[in-house]
């Protein structure tokens, strides 16, 4: 018989379902993993189903990936959907085949799922840590510091703009006490770089003047979005602004990269030492990774983002001999994480807050027309800003601000989550990051006016 439970307790670490489970644990791990798996079959098929179709039509890729996501989401079939947003195991499609398709009990159902939305929330931040990483592999730092002065004037217009109308706006056109006026308008100050650099990389614009100087502008939206976060946080908690939380993310964020960036020149000789000196399999990409990983690291313990982190790991690599060599291998590693990001952005996204026909959205559409006015028209007046260069494409670079994605719907979740944001407004803000993030893609192939030549070049 001890033999018997040995064999079969070995069986058990080797076999995805235990054959000899004693431990609700054991059984529930398998379970996770293979709900991980679901997912990401439907994510991937999602993803490249999406970007084909929209490739085919001549419109950015990643586009077709949020597309992909929202119908494959919340909104629509229901196959992905997060605990997050207050879905439980009986409204994922997922959920309910793992039940079908195996023995797991409905108690455990809620459990695995739980754990499913947590570890493809997880895999969703590395993909745009890796996209971030490789986006800054494909800049240029000299080109970026060129246009710093260019960006910094993008950022802080494009954060004060939308910011004072929106926030204005809802004070005395719509008279919404002041909280959530602060918070609707500091959502209209995001930019979503992982969106915007996507698609200027796709349509062979990173590198150009305007794709640099949204890419900086970008980068300081993000720093300056954290720091407008951070206000309107603990205004919401408190009713009063903490100047010292202020004074210490604005020094915090200018020391990490500027610091991040000047040491990593200097150790940069030794890092085409060290990977020349190994001889194992994998030596550049895995040194690499790890660089990148630990400035994420210190810029997410920090308070900061840790895509901050992997960008400006990515800036110091570029600068290296190893660069062409680096591009080539992170490029397989981003194709299967950076969708994951995409497509679960789109899955979050919650359509239903454009119904008309429920009553309590109407309100929330009202406001939604306003934010998205004030959102578009805040961004784009950007590039208009920048004097003394004809040469310019400006409404290009206004346009690669309009995107929130991602970031938008951090400021949506922070204000309904403090209780600071009514339900209309709530939809309302979640209505601009849906209309903002899809509509900045294929607005960028216009005003760029050069499409991807090839499918193999949008693939890059």
């Amino acid at each position: 018989m001890d033999t018997l439970t040995s064999t079969l307790s070995l069986l058990n670490f080797y076999t995805p379902f235990p054959l000899l489970a004693t431990e609700g644990e054991t059984a529930d791990s398998s379970f996770i993993l293979v709900s991980v798996l679901l997912s990401l079959v439907v994510i991937y098929f999602a993803s490249k189903l999406g970007g084909e179709i929209c490739l085919r039509i001549n419109l950015p890729p990643v586009l077709g990936e949020l597309l992909g996501g929202v119908i494959i989401g919340v909104s629509a079939l229901g196959l992905l959907v997060f605990p997050e947003s207050g879905a439980t195991a009986s409204d994922s499609l997922l959920m309910k085949f793992l039940e079908v398709t195996s023995n797991i009990n409905p108690e455990s159902l809620q459990s695995v799922f739980s754990a499913q939305g947590e570890v493809i929330s997880v895999l969703s931040e590395l993909g745009v840590i890796i996209l971030l990483f490789e986006i800054g592999l494909e800049s240029d730092l000299k080109e970026l510091i060129k246009v710093g002065p260019q960006a910094a004037i993008v950022a802080v217009v494009g954060v004060v703009v939308p910011f004072a109308l929106g926030t204005v706006g809802l004070l005395y056109l719509f008279h919404l006490s002041v909280i959530p006026s602060v918070f609707a308008g500091a959502a209209l100050t995001a930019t979503s770089i992982g969106i915007t650099a996507k698609v200027l990389s796709e349509i062979g614009r990173l590198t150009s003047s305007e794709g640099q100087i949204i890419i900086g502008a970008a980068v300081l939206d993000d720093i300056l979005g954290i720091i407008v976060l951070a206000v309107v946080s603990s205004l919401a908690k408190t009713g009063e602004i903490q100047v010292i939380n202020i004074v210490y993310l604005i020094i915090s964020a200018a020391t990490f990269l500027i610091g991040a960036i000047l040491i990593g020149r200097l150790l940069s000789p030794f890092y085409v030492k060290l990977v020349d000196s190994m001889k194992t399999r994998g030596q550049l990409l895995l040194v690499s990774v790890i660089f990148a990983f630990v400035l994420s690291y210190i810029a997410q313990i920090i308070q900061l983002e840790a895509i901050l982190g992997s960008f400006a790991a990515g800036l110091v690599l570029a600068e290296t001999e190893k660069r062409k060599e680096l591009e080539e291998q992170i490029l397989p590693i981003a194709d299967l994480f950076v969708p994951i990001f995409f497509v679960s952005v789109g899955a979050k996204t919650d359509l239903s807050v454009l119904n008309p026909a429920i009553p309590s959205n109407r309100e929330g559409l009202i406001i939604a027309a306003f934010l998205i006015v004030v959102a578009i028209f805040g961004k784009v007046v950007t590039g208009f800003t920048l004097f003394g260069n004809p040469n310019l494409n400006k409404l290009a670079i206004g346009v690669g601000m309009i995107p929130r994605g991602e970031v938008g719907l951090v400021f949506a979740g922070v204000g309904s989550a403090s209780g600071a944001l009514s339900p209309a407004t709530d939809a309302a803000i979640i209505m601009m990051v849906i209309l903002t993030t899809f509509v900045a893609p294929p607005l960028l192939r216009i005003v760029f006016k050069e499409p991807v030549s090839t499918p193999q070049e949008a693939k890059s």
